[in-house]
């Protein structure tokens, strides 16, 4: 964790400290979350000296570029910088709402551009292979169960991890999910997903489990991010795939096939759990039936049935 440096004083690192705490206790926002902007903000009072930031009422558009230059110069590239500023912005807001600041001067500041990078899908081919797992022995039948549902519902890695039994509704086909900003949303399940969480289910109980967590370690706890991504990798290893398998590509797959079975764009989107797809699109809310119909005629594994 990025601490400020000795020289640092109260006035920048105390504002930071309560905005901090404002997250946690108002926001609750996720740890991760909260992490991160204790890394960025931390990172940005280290440099203040060089732009010539005693106070955070010496901060002006002039003094952002500064910052974010100089981070730049420690090599941070263009998306790691956008979430420093996007960071700083947010403390900003926070002084501005709480009249400590008259104005945010990093909102006068553009991102640095991005790449045209995204992910990498699997195709369908490769899923395939990737899913035909055949072992029967309880890890091996949970990581079944996990591929299944990450790339059947496309979700995200912290979504599978904080999955609970208790939101299962095997009967309907369908499992509560709690996303971003502590936003739970409902999700359909395909036939294969189903399958294997039953499977999964009637071998849980030989890992003595520790609580409702569905998916949980050797040791009987809830597994962690870095245990799934390090057995997904496994897995496309062992199944041939040409590619490393991560948990985002899954996800980034399951929209990638969805979008061109369907063209539902806003669909996908609450699928997905996205607020936006762009700056541009409004989010725009569709009942759970709609959802269904879409994911049941579209997904390459989901149909099914009645």
């Amino acid at each position: 964790m990025v601490q400020p440096n000795e020289n640092s004083n109260a006035t920048l690192t105390l504002p930071v400290d309560q905005f901090l705490n404002y997250l946690k206790s108002e926001k609750q926002l996720s740890l991760n979350t909260q992490i991160n902007y204790r890394r960025q903000l931390y990172a940005l009072i280290s440099l203040a000296k060089e732009a010539e930031i005693s106070t955070w009422h010496d901060l002006d558009s002039s003094a952002v570029r500064v910052l974010i230059s100089r981070s730049k110069q420690t090599g941070l590239q263009a998306r790691s910088l956008s979430l420093r500023l996007s960071a700083l912005r947010s403390f900003c807001d926070w002084m501005v709402k709480n009249e400590r600041l008259t104005a945010n001067p990093a909102r006068g500041v553009l991102n640095p551009k991005l790449g045209q990078h995204l992910p990498k899908n699997i195709d369908i081919d490769e899923i395939n292979k990737l899913l035909d797992i055949n072992y029967n022995d309880p890890l091996s039948v949970r990581d079944r169960a996990m591929l299944e549902i990450m790339y059947g519902s496309g979700l995200r890695l912290s979504e599978l991890v904080s999955l609970d039994c208790r939101k299962l509704n095997l009967t309907d086909g369908e499992i509560r999910v709690m996303g971003k900003g502590n936003k739970e949303r409902k999700l359909p399940l395909g036939r294969e997903s189903i399958k294997w969480i039953k499977h999964w289910l009637s071998m849980r109980d030989c890992l003595v489990p520790q609580d409702d967590a569905l998916f949980i370690s050797k040791l009987g706890r809830r597994i962690s991010p870095r245990n799934v991504e390090k057995r997904f990798a496994q897995w496309g290893v062992k199944q041939g795939l040409s590619s490393h398998v991560h948990p985002h590509k899954l996800r980034h797959s399951f929209a990638t096939h969805m979008l061109e079975s369907s063209r539902d764009l806003r669909a996908v989107q609450e699928l997905l759990g996205h607020a936006d797809l762009s700056t541009t699109q409004v989010y725009t809310h569709l009942d759970f039936s709609h959802l269904s119909e879409v994911y049941d005629s579209a997904h390459p594994r989901a149909k099914r049935g009645k």
